[in-house]
């Protein structure tokens, strides 16, 4: 399996989380096309990828009106019919919706979703390891 990993980031914690996500899973096998800023996305790497991983951090006040960042800016990246798709945002206090929006957003690019996490940023090693090993126990290496 191949994945890029695209991301939203603006104090580091969700580029951090992208790039730990992307160790955890070429130590299970899977090869990394690319991990990039949603604003900068690498094309071939999107396009050489199986599945892509899309994150965000979570605005919003601390505990209403949560909402993934970018999704404009996720909503602008290219078509990925036929691909598969997981989602994850970092949060401080709570993520409310955040990953249900996500979700709906990187849906509406054609992709096929299959879940996400949420990571608190002040455990983001255990979270992605967890994020990691649950799309390693639910998709095959060489699917």
């Amino acid at each position: 399996m191949k994945a890029a990993i695209l991301f939203e980031s603006l104090t580091g914690n969700t580029r951090k989380a992208a790039e730990l996500i992307a160790t955890n899973l070429q130590q299970e096998g899977w090869g990394i096309t690319g991990v990039c800023p949603v604003r900068r996305p690498e094309m071939a790497a999107i396009q050489d990828a199986d599945m892509v991983i899309v994150g965000t951090w979570v605005h919003g006040l601390f505990v209403v009106g949560q909402q993934p960042w970018g999704l404009g800016a996720i909503g602008h990246l290219p078509a990925i019919k036929g691909k598969l798709a997981a989602t994850y945002c970092t949060f401080a206090l709570n993520p409310g919706k955040t990953l249900d929006r996500l979700d709906t957003a990187v849906s509406g690019l054609g992709a096929t979703v299959i879940g996400g996490l949420a990571l608190n940023r002040t455990k983001l090693r255990d979270h992605t390891e967890e994020f990691a090993a649950r799309l390693v126990a639910n998709i095959p290496a060489q699917a």
